[in-house]
């Protein structure tokens, strides 16, 4: 089966290429930097030709509000378009867990916005919405920092590792569309503070986390059940301590 992985040079683009061609499927991996342009439409068609899935991992390169809205709808109706015309029989595509119960930020409203055009169009889909990456803690601390301290919520989130986020994405490649929505999490669920202190600790960084019910996370206030799935999600295998393992050991 020909797949189209659009976003495919990203960090779970090139995972599920891997995990797809492992599985015998051939896989076209297209982005700007191969000359497929998803917001302007460019290369679309001929990506496409004869593919009978389309996996979309894209994401803005501006998380500004009225850029990424830009992004994710320009970029979503192109791409319904191509497909319908090359007759794709699945589009999979990547989203967030918990993005409607989070209004206040403006990535999430865009991802809503995504997800609302991909239901109202005539292709068959599934809406894989995942938990906050591991790989993406770092970038959490990094924004949530004044000067030596890390200020976060409590609130319960349930990461997940990016391999694990391919690897579900690459069992709704070889499944019947849903026409709806599956949920993507990670083995447990965490306090965000704490979290984030085992997370610089074991990268032997020194800023302080400081627990903050109010503090943003990218504009948005938390709850325990903001960013956690629902009841029975596709569950990934790799713990924190395992994730952590396998970084330092990269290191």
């Amino acid at each position: 089966m020909k797949v189209v992985i659009i976003g495919g040079s990203g960090l779970i683009g090139k995972k599920l290429s891997a995990l797809l061609q492992q599985a015998g499927h051939t896989v076209t991996t297209a982005s700007p930097s191969s000359g497929v342009n998803s917001v302007t439409g460019e290369g679309l068609d001929q990506a496409l030709a004869g593919a009978q899935v389309v996996v979309d991992v894209t994401n803005s390169p501006s998380f500004e509000d009225e850029a990424v809205m830009h992004f994710f709808q320009a970029s979503t109706r192109n791409l319904l378009a191509a497909e319908d015309k090359a007759g794709v029989r699945h589009h999979v595509a990547l989203s967030v867990v918990g993005a409607e119960r989070v209004p206040d930020s403006g990535y999430l409203r865009a991802k809503i916005t995504q997800e609302s055009i991909i239901k109202s169009s005539k292709q068959p889909y599934t809406i894989v919405r995942a938990t906050q990456f591991f790989e993406f803690l770092t970038s959490i601390a990094h924004v949530s920092t004044s000067g030596q301290a890390v200020r976060l919520s409590p609130a319960l989130i349930q990461p997940i590792a990016a391999a694990d986020v391919a690897a579900a994405l690459a069992d709704v490649v070889g499944e019947q569309p849903l026409n709806g929505t599956c949920e993507v999490a990670g083995p447990q669920a965490l306090p965000l503070d704490d979290l984030m202190r085992r997370v610089l600790q074991a990268n032997q960084d020194a800023r302080e986390v400081v627990t903050d019910v109010d503090a943003p996370y990218f504009g948005a206030r938390l709850t325990d059940s903001s960013l956690t799935p629902g009841e029975k999600p596709r569950t990934g295998k790799t713990s924190l301590e395992a994730w952590l393992a396998t970084e330092a050991d990269a290191r």
